[in-house]
């Protein structure tokens, strides 16, 4: 799409709801979901990745943990890790974009780069959405479950409405690696942190000690409060619970590395206006 097909568009040279076109996210909604690569990391990982780590504790997963059962535990667990996915790469590719010279060509047409970037981000948050209710689904079909509705709204919410953090994440990435591979380095490295930020194993002793100060924990540990109430799960199985977490510390890890990115990716913006 060029900037003469968006002038040549009536919806876009006419941009309603505060200078958003409604016709421009669902563009690109249509673009990004044509993707087989977005839609096999976002959506297709996982899920599969549940349905891997739920059968490993499928002994137990009809066993209570906390307010649902360990099935449940494991996927809040990969919903959020889709929801943080799917949010990094559509703003590291929508950074990319800018860098490239989309930018530009959207100058040329009525849109406001406020309403660019306040666009892009509905599109992340719809991508998240669809990733998060994916993973929900597969848990509903194969036995997640908990007697309180609450469980499951307030985990939904949680997963997707936090995986918003993350694409400042996305926008320090691309940001700094100012490439092509910027979008696969932001996704390799959340592998990492969902490690370190036990996400996929429960981590005990030191490395829990260390995993409290890394990026994914305190979202991490909020994705699972209306099951676990800041209680972790111990490595001794899955029905054990290590060391609880306060609510105010999971929120400020969460702030503090809010901030860290949007300082990240403003700083690396400036500098890379500089060089221009």
């Amino acid at each position: 799409m060029t900037a003469a097909t968006l002038t040549s568009d009536f919806t876009f040279r006419r941009p309603r709801f505060g200078g958003l076109s409604l016709a421009y996210v669902r563009v690109e909604l249509l673009r990004l979901l044509r993707h087989a690569e977005l839609l096999a990391f976002t959506i297709g990982l996982p899920v599969a990745m549940y349905l891997v780590f739920g059968s490993t504790f499928a002994a137990g997963a009809d066993s209570a943990a906390g307010a649902a059962n360990v099935q449940f535990y494991v996927m809040a667990s990969m919903a959020l890790y889709g929801a943080i996915t799917a949010t990094v790469n559509v703003s590291g590719g929508a950074a990319l974009e800018i860098m490239q010279g989309w930018g530009r060509q959207i100058g040329l047409t009525p849109l406001k780069s406020s309403a660019y970037v306040a666009m892009k981000t509905i599109v992340a948050l719809i991508v998240s959405a669809i990733a998060t209710a994916a993973v929900f689904i597969a848990g509903l079909l194969t036995g997640a479950a908990t007697d309180h509705a609450h469980v499951w709204v307030s985990t939904f919410l949680i997963c997707w409405l936090g995986s918003s953090v993350f694409a400042l994440y996305g926008l320090a990435i691309a940001q700094l690696a100012r490439s092509e591979s910027a979008v696969g380095i932001a996704s390799g490295t959340l592998v990492l942190l969902s490690f370190f930020g036990n996400l996929f194993v429960p981590l005990s002793g030191t490395m829990l000690t260390i995993a409290r100060f890394t990026p994914l924990y305190g979202l991490s540990g909020l994705s699972r409060w209306p099951q676990l109430q800041g209680a972790t799960v111990a490595t001794s199985g899955p029905n054990e619970f290590g060391p609880t977490d306060t609510m105010w510390a999971l929120i400020l890890n969460v702030v503090v590395w809010a901030a860290i990115f949007a300082a990240t990716a403003a700083l690396a913006t400036r500098r890379s206006r500089q060089r221009q």
